[in-house]
């Protein structure tokens, strides 16, 4: 088995792991945000993607080091988590009724062969029409000042989501099937990040 670790703080990424068989460990890359830039939603997302993934890889040896970063694009700008609760509100009451996007860039890195792999998944999130009442107590809870576009498709936020077109993992921080793909890529058999062996 290989060593995973997680070039990430967030909770919902590493609970997609450890749900799908993977025990990763955690090392948050410290990558200061505000100086990554891109010509994309897009490609910002996949910037600062590999931004942490190469600033954990090149303190681990022999691991598969992933990282991610999601942002929400609503026509053309770039969300990632509200600076307040009060910006979160905003942006709330801005997109009723909107279609945007969300955009995880996903870097994987093999410490040990030197190997990489870097690709973002977007997927269309068609928002709902909650009342300002709704937002504001969907906003008190908390749980939108930890989410990138100050969403979720778990808990709360489910609520005010009418629809998605793509990957739920892509909006949870991590898709699943890509990882999987990008491993491959790089030589890296599924089985190898997985800490039990498969049985029939």
């Amino acid at each position: 088995m290989r060593k995973v670790v997680l070039a990430s703080a967030s909770t919902a990424r590493l609970r997609i792991l450890r749900e799908a068989g993977a025990d990763p460990q955690v090392v948050v890359s410290g990558v200061d945000e505000s100086k990554i830039a891109a010509g994309s939603v897009a490609g910002l997302a996949r910037a600062l993607a590999k931004e942490k993934a190469g600033a954990v890889a090149g303190g681990v040896a022999d691991a598969i080091v992933i990282g991610c970063d999601s942002l929400l694009e609503v026509d053309g700008r770039a969300f990632g988590k509200p600076a307040s609760a009060e910006e979160a509100a905003a942006w709330w009451a801005a997109r009723r009724g909107v279609t945007g996007v969300l955009h995880t860039g996903h870097c994987v890195v093999d410490t040990a062969s030197g190997r990489d792999a870097l690709e973002v998944a977007s997927t269309r999130i068609r928002f709902g029409d909650p009342s300002d009442e709704e937002i504001a107590a969907y906003v008190a809870t908390g749980e939108p000042l930890h989410m990138a576009g100050a969403f979720t498709l778990e808990g709360r936020g489910a609520w005010f989501i009418d629809g998605i077109d793509g990957d739920p993992g892509t909006v949870m921080g991590l898709s699943l099937p890509l990882l999987r793909r990008m491993l491959a890529g790089i030589g890296v058999l599924l089985t190898e990040v997985w800490p039990v062996p498969l049985t029939a």
